[in-house]
């Protein structure tokens, strides 16, 4: 995760995430694009695939995992397909599924990745797009103009208590915790979304 210190964040909620879904289903169908296979891109677009499989009536779903490496690492700035296809898609209809479309570099990689397994027809479909990604998505729910880091409901744990570890000082209260994120990040949990952070984030907090 990129420097976290001030950055504005959109929490998205799960009933968002419905209507967003439903927006690209009707998009697809609006384009008349019949797809048999929906490809999750792990681990964001697994909740928006499921969903999409439901709205669209398709029962073969599979995913890939993006690997991102960061300076240092053994290819500096690139990505590669990490877990690839569990399934074969020649000769299918096809559509890639991520939560969000940020720098493009994940969807470019799993695109061109997908378009070796020789489908019938490939497309992609993300909830949120940002106006500064190198490649955009067939379908999307949103154009994001803004930039914002958007946050899921399948993310709050793992992106909130990174926020929170990047702190300095780390909060130690949980209204500490509540008012440094409001005043760095605009972002207010309810209490079971920050109870549940402080648990599985496994953070040390001084009150009980």
């Amino acid at each position: 995760m990129a420097d976290t210190s001030t950055m504005p964040v959109r929490l998205i909620g799960l009933d968002e995430v419905v209507e967003a879904c439903d927006r690209v289903a009707r998009a697809l169908r609006g384009a008349d694009v019949k797809v048999d296979t929906v490809v999750a891109i792990a681990r964001g677009g697994f909740m928006p695939a499921r969903f999409l499989c439901d709205f669209l009536d398709i029962s073969r779903l599979l995913s890939i995992q993006i690997g991102h490496y960061e300076a240092g690492a053994q290819s500096a700035g690139g990505v590669t397909v990490e877990y690839p296809l569990g399934g074969d898609i020649d000769g299918r209809r096809v559509l890639l599924v991520d939560d969000v479309n940020d720098s493009g570099d994940t969807l470019q990689a799993a695109l061109a990745y997908l378009g070796d397994q020789a489908p019938a027809e490939l497309h992609s479909a993300v909830l949120h797009e940002k106006s500064t990604t190198i490649r955009r998505a067939d379908f999307k729910a949103e154009m994001m103009r803004e930039w914002r880091w958007v946050l899921y409901p399948w993310a709050v744990v793992e992106d909130v208590g990174q926020f929170i570890q990047d702190m300095d000082p780390i909060p130690k209260t949980r209204q500490a915790i509540h008012d440094a994120l409001r005043e760095r990040h605009e972002l207010v949990l309810d209490p079971g979304q920050l109870e549940r952070v402080i648990r599985y984030g496994g953070l040390a907090v001084d009150d009980p």
